[in-house]
């Protein structure tokens, strides 16, 4: 693992009086997978170019999009040439492949560029003026540091930090240092979801942190889960693809418990998960995690579960 390399220092920073306490940033750069955001990729643009450590290339790659992102996207590259535009073909299957396959077309531009940290950036989100220059400064901090991000806003769903790790960085804004995502292959074009898990876990497995840090938030301005198919379509899905993620079947368990008491509908949706869990091995379905990273998901799961379980101990 590398170390911070002064020949990667941004220079393109505001002058402001606040930056000028801070010793050396790392340079970076962003991808951002868009499909038809033209109701709120303006505002993600808008917190982007507002930042107090701006990327030195952001590459915004619209995977076929017919709404309008295109003509707004290009319409900030021509006030920030560091912002590009690249337009994929449309595509009629709508999978979480295909969001991987736009991001390698975005990083595909990024060939000769100097840069230390890389992004994959949703296209609905927002955040405050320092939300880079906050993460930055900690991939200066700890060289061990791989991947990094910050829990999100959204009203339909909310992460309880009680149960789900702080290790676990969301795919919505994902800063990796750039040797740990070469080390880790990139994201695996997974059409069932989880490439964010994927990576992550992935980058632990290879000895690097990953780490989301509770300090700041972004707001997701779409809400998820639901949005497709319904709520519980979503819960019954989504179990399915825990275990072709490589879940654990006891973390499984546990975690359907709680979501029987904890989200709504009460019992149905907790219920449905590990319907679908189970469901996922009776028809055979082959995981989509490779065996070595289930092997590591799964002792990682099952150490949780034993400091959980100590914690309710007297």
């Amino acid at each position: 693992m590398s170390t911070v390399k002064k020949s990667h220092l941004i220079t393109n920073l505001e002058p402001t009086a606040d930056l000028e306490s801070v010793s050396s940033f790392l340079r970076f750069v962003l991808i951002t997978p868009a499909r038809n955001e033209a109701q709120l990729i303006e505002m993600t643009i808008k917190s982007v170019v507002a930042q107090t450590v701006r990327p030195i290339r952001w590459v915004i790659v619209s995977d076929g999009s017919t709404d309008g992102t295109d003509e707004i996207v290009a319409k900030y590259t021509t006030e920030n040439p560091w912002i590009e535009l690249v337009q994929m073909p449309p595509r009629r299957e709508r999978h979480f492949a295909g969001k991987v396959h736009a991001f390698n077309a975005g990083q595909a531009k990024l060939s000769g560029l100097e840069y230390e940290v890389i992004g994959n950036l949703d296209a609905d989100l927002t955040f405050d003026e320092r939300y880079f220059e906050f993460l930055l400064l900690k991939f200066a901090e700890d060289p061990r540091l791989g991947v990094a991000g910050t829990p999100f806003q959204d009203e339909s769903i909310q992460y309880d930090y009680r149960i789900v790790s702080t290790q676990h960085v969301s795919g919505a804004c994902q800063l990796f240092r750039r040797e740990c995502f070469q080390e880790i292959g990139g994201y695996i074009p997974s059409k069932a979801g989880g490439v964010d898990l994927l990576a992550v876990t992935t980058a632990r497995m290879r000895g690097w942190k990953t780490q989301a840090f509770l300090e700041k938030t972004s707001i997701h301005h779409r809400k998820m889960g639901s949005a497709k198919h319904g709520t519980l379509k979503s819960a019954f899905d989504g179990g399915r693809v825990d275990y072709l993620l490589g879940c654990d079947p006891l973390w499984q368990f546990g975690r359907s418990i709680y979501r029987m008491v904890s989200s709504q509908p009460l019992v149905l949706n907790g219920s449905l998960c590990l319907a679908g869990y189970l469901w996922a091995i009776i028809s055979g379905q082959k995981k989509v995690a490779p065996p070595g990273l289930v092997r590591f998901r799964r002792g990682e799961e099952r150490s949780r579960l034993l400091g959980l379980f100590k914690k309710m101990l007297p």
